[in-house]
């Protein structure tokens, strides 16, 4: 006996469209159930976990600040995941923007006008590219897997933002502390209202994903990444390179998660140090695909997986669990997501053999 998947011959609309919400809906159960093993209450879990973070006003500025960088991200992820490109990198990507962004404060802290900001956005953006340019040349002429590329070039980064953090560009008066100087104030990006921390990045994600939702929606280019993520060959028929592609969408996602870096750098944290990202560059892949790929999905998207790191801090204050949880969270998400889009595209055929003959059975 072995088991098949087999091609739908179409696929039902409404399960498309109410397959992200089926996930979370069998994320939550599957939460509940888990809770119960750990010994707690599932429904003083789920509540701690996806209701209490609502609740004050100030928690919604902290949602904010972690949805901004996953849907910055996300939107990207979206673009290049949707022309058949697997960006896997965006958290070294995320850190190299983070690292391009601060050179103006840290080596130059006297430099202090109404560029500087501007100008370490811009280099941010320009480093995650950088970054991003490596798997795509790799790809685009020496057809190398992107996925392994991307993914190995995360640790390079993080162990290169170690290094800087512990040795040239640690702070000299910082108790030895491995960080780097704090940002000045014409470094710091501005919060939106007066009231909370919510800072501009979180405007950004929003034009961000609005602006790649038009190009997919009413733009040549974003036919072009709709056909070649389809079919190459279609799209070579078209007059479209996939080798270019190759380059656009890479690019184009390694900017927005080098903006990103330094925008939560900048905002949040203040300055550089060994840890500057609690792993958004890979949760910003569940974001794009509970968004079904589309950059204003990931805006809904990116604030659920934004609420889960915040209940997951209310979880370990208020029931005790392991802050292991909220990974645990995020991983049944993406499990889910996958699982009912596999469904809705395949179907279960299960095969028997007997005898050398071979019967056929579909569920």
């Amino acid at each position: 006996m072995r088991i098949e998947l087999e091609k739908r011959a179409g696929q039902s609309a409404f399960f498309s469209f109410a397959s992200p919400l089926l996930a979370l809906v069998l994320t939550g159960i599957a939460g509940a159930i888990l809770f119960a093993l750990l010994g707690k209450s599932p429904l003083d879990a789920l509540y701690s976990f996806f209701i209490e973070p609502l609740l004050e006003v100030w928690s919604l500025h902290e949602l904010a600040i972690k949805a901004a960088p996953l849907i910055l991200i996300g939107a990207g992820l979206c673009i290049c995941y949707r022309s058949n490109n697997w960006n896997i990198g965006a958290e070294g990507q995320f850190t190299i923007g983070a690292i391009t962004g601060s050179i103006l404060p840290i080596m130059f802290p006297d430099f202090q006008n109404g560029a500087v900001l501007p100008l370490m956005l811009i280099m941010g953006a320009i480093g995650g590219a950088a970054f991003a340019a490596i798997p795509a040349f790799l790809k685009s002429r020496m057809n190398t897997n992107e996925i392994l590329t991307s993914l190995m070039l995360v640790y390079i980064a993080q162990l290169f933002l170690d290094w800087l953090v512990r040795g040239v560009w640690r702070n000299p008066g910082g108790m030895n502390f491995p960080e780097s100087v704090t940002f000045s104030e014409s470094a710091t990006l501005p919060a939106m209202l007066e009231s909370g921390r919510a800072h501009w990045a979180f405007a950004f994600a929003i034009v961000a994903a609005v602006l790649l939702w038009f190009m997919m929606r009413f733009t040549l280019k974003g036919f072009e990444v709709s056909v070649l993520g389809e079919s190459e060959r279609a799209g070579r028929f078209a007059g479209f390179s996939s080798r270019r592609m190759i380059w656009f969408s890479m690019l184009l996602s390694g900017a927005l998660a080098g903006l990103a870096g330094i925008a939560e750098v900048s905002g949040s944290i203040g300055h550089l140090q060994p840890v500057i990202s609690p792993g958004y560059g890979f949760t910003a892949i569940i974001v794009a695909f509970l968004g079904r790929l589309n950059p204003l999905g990931a805006i809904a998207s990116g604030l659920v997986l934004a609420l889960t790191y915040l209940g997951g801090e209310a979880a370990q204050l208020s029931i005790g669990v392991s802050d292991k949880v909220t990974r645990v969270f995020q991983g049944l998400l993406l499990f889910f997501v996958l699982s009912c889009d596999t469904l809705i595209r395949y179907k279960v055929r299960i095969v028997w053999d007997s005898l050398g003959n071979k019967t056929q059975g579909g569920a």
